[in-house]
């Protein structure tokens, strides 16, 4: 079968329906990713040299913000500039990584969320959305990502994650508004860019943190009242552009896929095979008729703690149950982490475009 570009890799694979090969993503937290960098011969800063090297088949499209700084640096922190989040740095023996910190908004009152600056969907330049959309149109092209449209983790950031639980839970007002505030600002830029990429953006990414590894982070009556009325709106957006959904659900989440399909969701991404009913021979079974999938590589697994062999077995087993019918993006579960050896996260992507091309007459 001749080598298909990207973007209809990717369209056919959403179609749930056999390409050349699978498609193929990548995430990483910092130190693999300059590690993969270093190997291949690239600056620290040449993230699109790596996708190319890779053989990664989407790229993400979106506005810049040309407004003022929202919310001042700290000492000793980092504060997110437009949201006003925080975070500090925590080393650990592989390198480190930035935590969310000190929920400026944990105590806030409605009064208080009422007034926290928030960026305008006017202090965006959406120009940046066509030009970069036009710039990578060979790919599969999306806007959005993990973060559009989550609720519970997002608004941990601010809140903490106790503190989220029990808005939700009892229905606080303040909590209720900071995620309504947040949720209204991502539509309306994620429209915005809709309206100036003029057809030129193949999906919508958008996400939310359902499980532990364990079974949901919520009652399925606090995810009815709370979450799914504030994702319809994403989904009817991306239904207005005849664009499908792909959404980031970490843990435990696949009890919740049948009201996403509901809405319109095509795609699921993440599928943490460790987490309870998320195994890719289960999610396969029970939706695969219905869903495209993207994960199911563990960062917590063999590519982590194994061996090459290890590696490339593992990600054979897993394109052999998920291939079948086509319908699947081979992907890492979650960033790649730093603890990843360079060698086995090397094994992972080769096999991926071996063992991951379809036998087509």
């Amino acid at each position: 079968m001749p080598t298909m570009p990207s973007k209809e890799r990717v369209l056919t694979t959403f179609a749930r329906q056999e390409a050349d090969r699978v498609p193929i993503g990548y995430e990483a937290n910092p130190g693999i990713d300059a590690r993969l960098k270093a190997h291949f011969g690239l600056r620290p800063d040449d993230d699109e040299g790596l996708r190319v090297a890779l053989g990664v088949d989407i790229r993400g499209v979106g506005p810049r913000y040309t407004g003022p700084r929202l919310h001042a640096d700290r000492p000793g922190r980092a504060v997110e500039p437009l949201w006003g989040w925080v975070t500090r740095f925590v080393e650990h023996e592989s390198g480190g990584y930035w935590d969310y910190c000190d929920f400026p908004l944990a105590d806030a009152d409605e009064a208080t969320i009422a007034a926290w600056p928030f960026p305008n969907p006017d202090d965006f330049d959406y120009a940046f959305v066509a030009e970069d959309a036009a710039r990578h149109a060979e790919y599969g092209v999306f806007v959005g990502g993990a973060g559009l449209g989550c609720i519970i983790n997002t608004a941990g950031f601010w809140r903490g994650m106790e503190q989220v639980f029990v808005d939700l839970a009892l229905d606080e007002p303040a909590g209720l508004l900071l995620i309504d505030r947040f949720m209204a600002v991502q539509l309306e830029i994620t429209r915005r860019s809709l309206e100036a990429a003029k057809g030129a953006v193949d999906f919508m990414w958008i996400g939310e943190d359902l499980g532990s590894q364990l079974g949901p982070l919520i009652s399925r009556t606090t995810f009815a009242r709370h979450i799914l009325p504030r994702h319809k709106p994403f989904f009817d957006l991306a239904r207005a552009y005849n664009l499908p959904v792909m959404m980031h659900t970490c843990g435990s989440s696949s009890w919740a896929y049948d009201d996403y399909i509901a809405l319109g969701l095509s795609a699921a991404d993440t599928l943490q095979p460790e987490a309870a009913d998320m195994a890719p021979a289960y999610l396969k079974a029970r939706y695969g008729d219905r869903l495209a999938f993207r994960g199911c590589i563990s960062t917590a697994g063999p590519v982590a703690y194994g061996t090459v062999d290890d590696t490339v077995a593992y990600c054979r087993a897993t394109l052999e149950t998920m291939m079948p019918g086509g319908g699947y993006f081979f992907a890492p579960t979650h960033c790649l982490q730093d603890n990843s050896p360079l060698e086995n996260v090397l094994a992972m992507y080769d096999t991926a475009h071996t063992a991951g091309r379809y036998a087509h007459p």
